[in-house]
């Protein structure tokens, strides 16, 4: 039986994560739990896999998680620490790292130098700070082993295989809900459209960047540090069907591919019982009812996001920390329907555009650089708090702005000080 701890355990993937703790009770046992501000949820799971710890965003949400499980004997932290103490605690074998966004580093590489066994959702910790992650894990002994479904269809098919027969890994993409709406109509997009994926059900955060095609970008970033192979050895393509995950070309011309149903249970199971493979209670794939399974170049005109994350890697350094912060802060923008899909990329081409890439030698000065890309970009979609006129073309505002824009602004301020 393997001890987990799950890391944004009331996202997508934690919630999967769990419906497989909850299924497979002889292989696993829930032993810490670390979400955000959704405590019923959280509560909810702490009743049903009494873990000996869980952390939430803030104090107020401790004290009201407290109330809420009675007379649970969980131990309840908050914040970035209380995380990383679920992260790190003694008798976890394997830490889920599921927290959306930059928010999940700092928590993960706590798991990391803990010794952990890391089940990698978190695609941003290596995108921000890949060359400390990754030497921080090879010092610690520690094996990432991916959980997005693109890396870990990599990572399968390189089971067996020299790494130096690889002549090229080709990540898939679905294209999003906009692949074949003309480019004209992409700038009338409504959130309500962006959040509509083909095959996938996740987050808000990350089926935004899928219709972007900016989480293939930081995919691309990501398979850098995993994999250690840089574009174009790293290409991507587009498959509708959400079928073929991933492939690897290797030099004497073979692929292989990893197949499956678009369901993240399948990819979070092969991380947890690495390199042991459970009886799944899914549906299997049936090819003959796919019909056909097709593979289409990617648009850049459509897609200019992936075009972005590809320059930063290019660039190097901090460049993708920047790419990333902005890009959090460009999605919640457009969530809250504060400005339009397309101006997503602009605002992080203007971030960007305004930063000299840096090597940065340790966390801190990656979170510093994250912190200024935050503000950054959030200065240009707010160009009335500097006096300047509008870098972006903004839509209509809700009636919530002025709410919406004070809690952007207390939430930099709490990570300045953070």
């Amino acid at each position: 039986m393997k001890s987990i701890a799950v890391l944004g355990s009331t996202g997508s993937v934690g919630v999967s994560a769990l419906d497989l703790a909850r299924s497979f009770p002889q292989a696993f046992k829930v032993r810490g739990l670390a979400a955000g501000r959704n405590l019923k949820l959280l509560a909810a799971q702490i009743k049903e896999f009494a873990p000996d710890c869980a952390s939430v965003r803030d104090r107020a949400g401790a004290e009201e998680l407290r109330r809420l499980i009675g007379n649970c004997r969980t131990e309840i932290g908050w914040g970035e620490a209380g995380a990383s103490a679920v992260a790190s605690a003694d008798g976890v074998d394997v830490v889920v790292a599921a927290i959306v966004g930059g928010a999940g580093l700092v928590p993960t590489l706590a798991a990391v130098r803990a010794g952990k066994e890391i089940a990698l959702a978190n695609k941003e910790a290596l995108v921000m700070a890949g060359e400390i992650f990754v030497r921080e894990a090879q010092k610690n002994n520690v094996r990432l082993i991916p959980v997005d479904s693109e890396h870990s269809a990599i990572f399968q098919c390189l089971q067996g295989n020299r790494r130096e027969d690889v002549e090229q890994l080709i990540l898939t993409a679905s294209g999003g809900p906009f692949l074949r709406a003309p480019l004209k109509s992409l700038d009338r997009v409504t959130v309500e459209q962006a959040l509509k994926h083909p095959n996938w059900k996740m987050g808000p955060k990350i089926t935004v960047d899928s219709a972007t095609m900016m989480n293939k970008g930081l995919e691309v970033v990501e398979a850098r540090w995993l994999f250690d192979l840089i574009p174009p050895r790293v290409d991507v393509v587009i498959h509708p069907q959400s079928i073929v995950h991933s492939m690897v070309r290797y030099q004497d011309g073979s692929i292989m591919a990893q197949l499956g149903i678009p369901d993240m249970r399948i990819p979070i199971a092969y991380a947890l019982s690495f390199p042991e493979r459970l009886k799944g209670n899914w549906r299997p794939l049936e090819l003959t009812r796919v019909g056909e399974l097709t593979f289409l170049p990617v648009e850049k005109k459509r897609y200019p996001a992936l075009g972005l994350a590809l320059a930063a890697l290019k660039a190097g350094g901090s460049m993708p920390a920047v790419l990333n912060a902005a890009n959090e802060v460009a999605v919640a923008a457009f969530l809250d329907r504060r400005i339009g899909f397309r101006d997503i990329h602009r605002v992080i081409e203007k971030a960007m555009a305004a930063h000299s890439p840096a090597r940065p030698t340790g966390v801190e000065e990656i979170l510093q650089i994250d912190r200024w890309a935050r503000e950054k970009a959030f200065l240009i979609i707010e160009p009335r708090v500097t006096g300047r006129a509008p870098r972006v073309r903004v839509r209509s505002i809700a009636p919530t702005r002025a709410k919406r824009s004070a809690q952007n602004r207390r939430a930099i301020k709490e990570r300045k000080h953070a």
